[in-house]
């Protein structure tokens, strides 16, 4: 009987551990945030293992001149220049790494029609550090984004 009760503490313990997941930890990616500029919302979700983002709000959702919904104008793919940039997909294909970083994705940048690799870094639970580069880490840009609405 000592033997079973031992196997089953054993068993019950290795459960345990697996169940707190690095995964389950790079959930916390998940929600609504908000670049520093002020001009969009970004919601990142989680689809299969990868994580990524797409504007659901801009502070100007319609174009001045043409006065409809803003468009990825600047898109070096002349067939993606007419796209809304409202559902825009600009943060694709990050993995959680672990120590609170996600790796392997790319930002795009909507004003100038470019895509970065990036590095997102949550300094605690309300604040990104989100770093596009090329090349080199060292010579991008980090940008700060504050998180508006905690996942569900």
């Amino acid at each position: 009987m000592k033997t079973t009760t031992k196997l089953f503490s054993v068993l019950f313990f290795i459960m345990l551990i697996f169940s707190f997941s690095p995964e389950d930890e790079g959930d916390r990616l998940v929600g609504v945030w908000a670049p520093s500029n002020g001009k969009a919302r970004v919601k990142v979700e989680k689809i299969g293992n990868k994580y990524y983002g797409k504007i659901v709000w801009l502070r100007e959702p319609i174009d001045p001149v043409t006065q409809l919904p803003k468009v990825d104008k600047n898109n070096p793919d002349a067939s993606m220049q007419n796209v809304p940039l409202k559902g825009y997909r600009l943060l694709k294909d990050f993995i959680y790494s672990g120590k609170n970083e996600w790796t392997e994705g790319t930002i795009y940048d909507p004003e100038n029609g470019s895509t970065y690799s990036c590095l997102i870094t949550m300094k605690d639970n309300n604040t990104l550090d989100i770093r596009g580069y090329i090349g080199l880490k060292a010579l991008g840009r980090t940008d700060v984004w504050k998180r508006l609405e905690i996942k569900k």
